[in-house]
Order: structure tokens, then C-alpha cells, then sequence
């Protein structure tokens, strides 16, 4: 009896298509976090900090679609965006499709584009500000706000 092949695991900088991003994503159950930008992966640690945000971010996004009537919020859910990107945002708001939203779904997961992305950015990161702010540019991300805590400020775009 052959052993099972498993797929590579993802490393951060490793160039992939999204099919293969997801195909080894998925067989990966105990990572939490990855991007996948422009064909790049990219995994960064979860700091304490970023998880106590990522709450904060929840409990604000939780009376927003509570007064908000067809709108949907997810943290950190995965988000098939382009043929080469599947970004994690911290925190996604969307308007149903049925009330003029943008986004679908696909399988299990989210496709195109949110109207409002959130990214908890600890060190100002050039991936947030970046490559990620370029993707959700072109993707038709409504609004994108990097929170930034070791700077003590927000940008909103």
C-alpha cells in the first residue's frame, strides 16, 4: 500500500496560482492565516494585540449589520477575488447581492469583492499598504481601512 501524497505546505513567498493556493490551504487545517496576492502567499503570526482588535472589530461590525439592514460582516473569512488572489481581510462588511452588493459566493467561500475591508496592520506593513491596497483597488473594494495600532492611527481609503 502506497503512502499518501500530501500536497507541499505553503511558505510565505512561495508563487502560486489560487487553485493551487487553495488546493494546499485546504489541506492545511491548522494554519489560520495566509494571503494570497498577486500569486504571492504571505503568512504573518497573529499578535495578541491583533487578536484582541480582531474582537473589538467584531463587536463594532456586530451593531452596524444589526442596524444595517442586507448587510453580512465575517472576520477573516477568505475571499476569492482575482485568478491569482485570495485575501484574508480582519474584517469584511458586505451588502447582500439581492440589495445591490457586489460580491458572491463560490463554493465555500466569498467571491469578489467586499464593500468595505479591514486589516489590522501592527507594523504598518508594506503588504497592507502595498500589494493588498493595489489588489483591493482593482478588485472594486468600496472602502479599505488599515488600523494601526504601534502608530496610534487609521487610514481610510
Amino acid at each position: 500500500m502506497a503512502a499518501p501524497v500530501f500536497p507541499p505546505l505553503l511558505r510565505d513567498g512561495d508563487r502560486l496560482t489560487r487553485d493551487e493556493f487553495m488546493r494546499r490551504w485546504e489541506e492545511m487545517p491548522f494554519l489560520k492565516c495566509a494571503d494570497l496576492i498577486d500569486g504571492i502567499v504571505y503568512i504573518l503570526p497573529v499578535s495578541d494585540l491583533h487578536g484582541r482588535l480582531r474582537v473589538l472589530l467584531g463587536y463594532w461590525a456586530s451593531g452596524y449589520i444589526a442596524a444595517t439592514p442586507g448587510c453580512k460582516a465575517g472576520i477573516i473569512g477568505t475571499w476569492l477575488m482575482s485568478e491569482d488572489s485570495a485575501p484574508q481581510p480582519d474584517l469584511s462588511l458586505e451588502i447582500d447581492p439581492k440589495r445591490g452588493g457586489q460580491s458572491r459566493i463560490e463554493g465555500e467561500y466569498r467571491a469578489g469583492a467586499p464593500e468595505l475591508a479591514v486589516e489590522i496592520s501592527q507594523t504598518g506593513s508594506t503588504i497592507d499598504m502595498g500589494a493588498k491596497l493595489r489588489l483591493y483597488e482593482r478588485s472594486r473594494v468600496l472602502e479599505y481601512v488599515t488600523l494601526q495600532p504601534r502608530q496610534h492611527q487609521i487610514i481610510w481609503y
